[in-house]
């Protein structure tokens, strides 16, 4: 309160030293009033701001603060992130790095038994700059686990191997043809009864998502 006081002491003192009669003194106050009271706020350090939009499509450069994972995230856990690089707009920075961005997990999908692979799916809908918060909308980010089609033939064929060894131990040629089919019959109960890889994503991760959205920031321009 005190700091605006002395802006609008300054303000009249600057309009008074106009010189002119009453009337055009106050004309000329009234229609500089937002220029005096810029100028006279900024000689006593009071901080100015202006609005910048970040338009959609501004791409978030970002570090996980929080794990993911298709075997322990849920649906609706909250995840955390960091700038790892500023955004600009023309030439000005807008977002520094460390900027803190907010969202949840939107889809979790364990690896299974017969088909499918493992999948955890987030966004970000909050961002934190120099005390206040944003809400935001950027675009899903999904991690989807390797496919393990070749470790389940290799399973397989090592099935049959084995059972056509021992049958052709215990039966000659047919022995091998009856071991082949039911060792390989064992080999694919194993890639039943096995879960496929899981997808895992810690903190420190890089990841990058775009805004879908356009956003405005009040930026500190003095």
């Amino acid at each position: 309160m005190k700091k605006w006081a002395s802006v609008l002491a300054m303000a009249s003192l600057c309009a008074a030293c106009g010189g002119g009669t009453p009337d055009d003194t106050a004309a000329g106050a009234a229609s500089n009033e937002p220029g005096v009271l810029s100028k006279a706020a900024a000689a006593i350090g009071v901080p100015q701001y202006r609005d910048v939009t970040l338009p959609a499509g501004t791409t978030l450069r970002l570090e996980l603060k929080s794990a993911v994972a298709s075997d322990s995230s849920r649906v609706e856990d909250a995840v955390r992130a960091e700038l790892r690089q500023p955004v600009s707009v023309d030439g000005t920075e807008v977002l520094p790095v460390g900027t803190e961005v907010a969202g949840s997990v939107t889809n979790v999908e364990r690896s299974g038994r017969v088909k499918g692979r493992a999948r955890v799916s987030y966004r970000f809908n909050s961002l934190s700059h120099a005390g206040q918060q944003y809400d935001i909308k950027t675009a899903a980010l999904s991690h989807q686990a390797e496919a393990t089609k070749g470790e389940d033939a290799t399973k397989i064929a090592v099935g049959a191997g084995a059972g056509a060894a021992i049958g052709a131990i215990l039966g000659g040629g047919d022995g091998a043809a009856k071991g082949a089919a039911i060792g390989g019959g064992a080999g694919t109960g194993v890639v039943l009864a096995t879960r496929g890889e899981e997808v895992r994503i810690g903190p420190g991760a890089s990841v990058t998502t775009r805004l879908t959205e356009p956003l405005t920031i009040r930026v500190r321009v003095s």
